[in-house]
């Protein structure tokens, strides 16, 4: 997702060694191991911090601050501990803006796996794996049940004096829009024009807009079709195509994969030729898994137009973001389904995503541009 001359985009219980990590070299003395007990210890923190930016969504919780979890080997240092505080208000005021939104959560399950831990000296890094999911309110009556994702996460702790670890900083690694339970501080950055090629139209993001129906034409494009191809592959990928989750972001590439399922067929030609549009065993478009390639391709083959409201998308229409407002987009999804009050729900990889509400998007994101597709 991050910005490139190909801006390719987007696109549990824990599990811990229980055998001691010994330092390399001149560290790998006795004072210098990390026994099972403390990276399970890990583990804990970082279930704990990510289980409770989760509670702060969930309708009924009470609002609070960060309750830091009491262990004798680990904990978060002070400047964690406060940011962890002021994190899980931020997400208390987003429950706020989502419920004004017409949607809440009834119940959440988070869950984190550890996936590797590697100490060097005095400092540790911890890999893990998040999964959560969670249960839409019935407040409208025509949600879907439940939305999740997998998220991935780096934590960092350093050794303090008397052998306390504490937890300094804490980075999410996937690509694309953070996850619901991501506290958002970054501004907004000013709009800048991106060159000569083909621009999309932002969409509005009021809540109210006119229905723009969409039908399925004889011959035309099966959207039933590209709903089903992404929730199949949303989290377990089809072998069959190339990722792109460590060159930037897998969700363009995702996208196309859908639309290929329903329809959209290949035009072949140069790989850096934005007007051409393939996949094949060896390789693929520039257009097929950047984000501005991408559309650059969909708006000048006609193959889309663009919607004035990001409330008028259907099934098989595609969103994209451009969260800084630099001009250059940054993630792509795709609509899997809509209730019958008008909401969208999307679909994405990196993170990888299962239905998602828009409302729950703009309410993470309410300064981001958003370009609204029909295809």
């Amino acid at each position: 997702m991050k910005k490139r001359t190909l801006s390719i985009a987007i696109g549990a219980t824990l599990a811990v060694g229980a055998s001691a990590l010994l330092l390399p070299g001149a560290n790998a003395s006795e004072d210098h191991k990390v026994d099972g007990a403390t990276t399970a210890a890990f583990g804990r923190i970082a279930d704990d911090v990510l289980t409770q930016r989760t509670a702060a969504l969930v309708d009924g919780q009470k609002e609070r601050g960060y309750n830091a979890p009491q262990e004798k080997k680990v904990r978060l240092s002070n400047g964690m501990e406060k940011a962890e505080d002021r994190g899980v208000s931020s997400l208390y005021t987003r429950k706020k803006r989502l419920a004004s939104l017409g949607e809440a959560y009834s119940n959440a399950d988070t869950k984190v796996t550890t996936d590797k831990t590697t100490v060097k000296g005095d400092r540790a890094t911890v890999e893990v794996t998040e999964t959560t999911v969670l249960t839409y309110k019935k407040v409208r009556g025509d949600e879907p049940g439940t939305t999740g994702f997998t998220a991935h996460h780096t934590l960092t702790f350093t050794r303090g004096k008397g052998g306390k670890w504490e937890l300094s900083d804490l980075k999410a690694q996937d690509d694309g829009p953070g996850a619901i339970n991501q506290p958002q501080t970054a501004p907004a950055a000013p709009a800048v024009d991106t060159g000569g090629f083909p621009k999309a139209t932002p969409a509005s993001i009021s809540w109210g807009a006119r229905p723009v129906p969409k039908t399925q034409k004889a011959g035309g494009y099966d959207y039933k079709a590209m709903a089903a191809y992404a929730e199949k592959y949303w989290r377990n990928y089809n072998p069959q195509y190339r990722q792109y989750n460590d060159a930037g972001g897998d969700c363009t590439n995702f996208i196309s994969q859908a639309l290929r399922a329903g329809g959209w067929k290949d035009e072949p030609g140069s790989a850096s030729d934005y007007k051409k549009w393939w996949n094949n065993s060896k390789a693929e478009s520039t257009s097929f898994v950047g984000a501005n390639e991408w559309s650059w391709y969909a708006m000048s083959s006609k193959r889309v137009t663009n919607l004035k409201n990001v409330y008028q998308m259907d099934v098989g229409d595609i969103l994209q973001m451009d969260f800084d407002r630099d001009g250059s987009k940054d993630h792509s999804m795709i609509v899997t389904y809509k209730s019958r009050i008008g909401i969208p729900y999307m679909t994405y990889h990196s993170t990888n995503t299962f239905r998602k509400s828009l409302a729950s998007i703009i309410a993470s994101y309410p300064d981001a541009v958003y370009y609204a597709y029909r295809t």
